[in-house]
């Protein structure tokens, strides 16, 4: 029996929508900084970049952040 490639598409398809919608303002200084960056390093994909970007801050304060049994000062000793 031939699997349906169709219907798997479509489902995985569902799934890496992104409907929530995030948007943040920026002078003119800060725009020109962006553009300049991404210009520099080939980026051709600014909503991919802001998006990696900030999950990856996200995701390395969260690990720094993680709770612990004992404080940090307590564990060197």
């Amino acid at each position: 029996m031939k699997k349906n490639s169709s219907l798997s598409t479509r489902d995985n398809h569902d799934e890496l929508k992104r409907p929530h919608r995030m948007v943040c303002l920026l002078s003119e200084e800060e725009h020109r900084l962006v553009n300049r960056y991404l210009k520099k390093y080939k980026i051709t994909n600014k909503s991919r970049w802001m998006r990696e970007n900030l999950l990856h801050f996200i995701h390395r304060n969260m690990e720094e952040d993680y709770p612990t049994l004992f404080e940090e000062h307590e564990m060197r000793r």
